[in-house]
């Protein structure tokens, strides 16, 4: 339990792994809040006047080792998790919201900061000081400093609740994805599965103690099957088994979390005197208000809606004309895209998969970093990880020293939940004139190595890597004095750029030709084949960009307006679906039930990041396509301005500082295909 409740005595104080058992947990939970609330009792006891050192600034640094342990603690239960876990989970979970309102509804704490808040005009504060004592502000009025003391028990109440419901709601996901199982007996049922996915499935029910080929729903099983198996059947069969997760009336079911969090967080909104979760969301947001969400989706709509169609209604007469088949369902949509894409463009995953080996990837993505960033990574056994899967790496700059402690775990399995994240076990911060440097981690889900074949990712995983790698990088490279302003503490609709960008360096021939090489011969991957993959690149992106707006739309409807009427999960996410549906509805399943983002990740209302920050990603990689994709001087900006500045001033603000203007849509839609060049 000690271990838990020091600073670790280990290489570059990282978390002793292998020394923690899950009985230490919740001992070392209570000790680290008893510290945590000293620490606050020291600020509203102090006789000193309020200043910004003595108020503002202690309380950023207070609750370290609690924040330090919470980190390492929720980071396994998505990781890593357990029943035990899951049930410290459930436990602890009230115990930080009760701490956490016990802080920002502190009267004697909230009088203290309002005094410096008050004489802000005459303190002589840094751009950066100046953010912080705005945001410390703004953490006691938006969170109910300002309530009556019936309204602040209610918060509390809500707070708590809504905790529980939210762990409850991520635990159904995670027991549906590891219930669910397709054990096929018979080889012709795999007909069409490329022989890697086959080799995959047949060492997954080995595993099991089971004969024969196991399809499971999580990624690197569901995905292969779902482009290639030839038998529709079984598809249908997966398909309606991945998007009925939550919504089959057991006790799995997440319905009712559904509606209970959206109220709740309704309720809560109107408490604070917003009129709805999404006003308050979207104030601390570049976007600022869900009038301006509505209009920016919508003019997307406006601008994908007739190319979807006219790929849906292609797709559609391609599969007719290939099988006869007379209505495209759900799960045809990426086995016939997929027949499609490779007509058009004689290219496919399984083409591409050899040039694709995860260690190759990791090694490119790591040299680009090295070229754009001056970086170096290089892999340490002598930190502790929390799976043998995990990779280590030590982070340093041209000079070595060190700029970071890099985590990477890229394969699934039972304790972890599907998709993938980038986290921080450790925050980067100045403090006493330390440039304190952050433990950074990347979580996906990849194909494992077979017997035959090391991990080959396909394209779309590749994108995922550098996806995350982008978020690992703003982690990383974060080089500011406060640690809620570091890193990727910024708006929630700004912290998509560093990721999405980097996902554009998969295209250019410079860059595949670092990384993408055969794994048998060596060979450098063809510019015959670096062509499709940049000419297929918008192949379906009108399809694409109308789903993702269909989700931005789906968490808007639960959360920009009062849900109390809403009591049919599904016919109103089928009311909302109206204007963007392409294939016909599936009775069974439901995109609610199952939607971790928004109802237990933090994207409740904020789904539109992914596309807003998608306009300010082609606007920022056309920079770098203006001046050469290596070029040093624009990744000195983009570094400088973005990348190590997190949140310490509006993201509009550094993002103009980095492209010397504002961005426009036009990149996007450009390199998205939906208007002309």
């Amino acid at each position: 339990m000690a271990i838990l409740n020091s600073i670790f005595d280990t290489p570059y104080h990282t978390a002793p792994f292998s020394k923690i058992k899950n009985e230490d947990y919740m001992p070392a939970f209570k000790i680290a809040i008893e510290k945590a609330r000293a620490e606050i009792d020291a600020i509203t006891s102090s006789k000193d006047a309020p200043t910004f050192e003595n108020t503002i600034e202690v309380l950023d640094f207070s609750g370290e080792e609690l924040d330090r342990l919470s980190s390492i603690f929720f980071n396994l239960n998505s990781a890593e998790t357990n029943d035990q876990i899951q049930k410290i989970a459930q436990e602890v979970s009230p115990m930080l919201s009760d701490f956490g309102n016990d802080v920002t509804l502190n009267e004697d704490l909230f009088k203290r900061v309002k005094a410096v808040y008050d004489q802000k005009s005459s303190l002589d504060l840094t751009t950066e000081q100046y953010t912080l004592l705005d945001k410390k502000y703004k953490g006691f009025s938006r969170n109910g400093a300002n309530l009556s003391e019936d309204k602040k028990t209610r918060l509390r109440e809500i707070d708590k609740l809504s905790s529980k419901l939210k762990l409850k709601f991520g635990e159904n996901i995670l027991a549906e994805t590891n219930t669910f199982e397709m054990l096929l007996t018979n080889e012709n049922d795999l007909a069409g599965l490329p022989e890697g996915a086959k080799e995959a499935a047949q060492q997954l029910a080995e595993s099991k103690e089971k004969k024969g080929w196991l399809i499971t729903l999580d990624y690197p099983s569901y995905i292969p099957f779902m482009t290639y198996a030839d038998n529709r059947e079984l598809r249908k069969k997966l398909a309606i088994a991945a998007g009925s997760k939550g919504f089959k009336g057991d006790e799995l079911d997440n319905q009712e979390h559904v509606l209970q969090i959206a109220k709740l967080r309704h309720e809560r909104a109107n408490l604070l005197g917003y009129q709805t979760h999404a006003h308050f969301v979207l104030e601390e947001r570049m976007a600022k208000t869900p009038e301006t969400v509505e209009n920016f989706l919508n003019e997307l709509l406006e601008k994908a809606k007739p190319a979807a169609e006219k790929e849906y209604k292609d797709l559609e007469q391609f599969a007719k004309d290939l099988d006869g088949i007379d209505r495209l369902e759900k799960w045809d949509g990426s086995y016939y895209s997929e027949k499609l894409k490779q007509k058009l463009f004689s290219l496919d995953d399984e083409q591409l998969k050899p040039y694709f080996k995860l260690e190759n990837v990791i090694d490119g993505v790591f040299t680009i970093a090295e070229r754009l960033f001056d970086l170096k990574f290089e892999e340490i056994d002598t930190i502790d990880k929390y799976h043998e899967d995990v990779l280590t790496y030590k982070v340093t700059d041209t000079k070595g020293n060190l700029v970071s402690i890099f985590y990477a775990d890229f394969f699934p399995r039972a304790g972890k939940r599907n998709g993938a994240w980038m986290t921080v076990y450790k925050p980067q911060y100045i403090k006493n004139g330390v440039n304190d440097r952050p433990h950074v981690s990347n979580v996906c889900n990849f194909t494992k190595p077979t017997k035959s074949k090391p991990s080959l990712l396909t394209f779309n995983e590749v994108t995922t890597l550098f996806h995350e790698f982008g978020h690992g990088l703003h982690g990383m490279l974060a080089n500011t004095t406060y640690p809620s302003l570091s890193g990727t503490s910024v708006f929630w609709d700004f912290v998509e750029l560093p990721s999405q960008v980097l996902e554009n360096w998969c295209y250019e021939k410079e860059a595949l030709e670092l990384f993408a090489t055969h794994y048998e011969t060596g060979e450098v991957i063809p510019m015959e084949l670096i062509e499709k993959i940049k000419a297929s690149a918008t192949f379906h992106e009108g399809m694409q960009t109308l789903r993702q707006i269909s989700f931005g739309l789906l968490d808007m409807s639960w959360h920009g307006q009062d849900p109390s009427s809403i009591t049919n999960v599904k016919a109103h996410e089928s009311k909302v679906f109206a204007n963007t549906k392409l294939y016909p509805d599936v009775a069974v399943n439901c995109m609610s039930t199952a939607f971790s983002h928004i109802f237990q990740g933090g994207y409740s209302s904020g789904y539109y990041s992914y596309k807003w920050a998608e306009v300010l990603d082609a606007d920022a990689f056309e920079y770098f396509l203006e001046e050469g994709v290596f070029n040093k001087d624009v990744a000195k900006k983009f570094k400088d301005h973005v990348l190590s500045q997190g949140g310490i001033e509006d993201p509009m603000v550094l993002y103009k500082r980095f492209r010397g203007k504002e961005p426009k849509p036009d990149a996007l839609l450009k390199r998205a295909g939906l208007i002309s060049k």
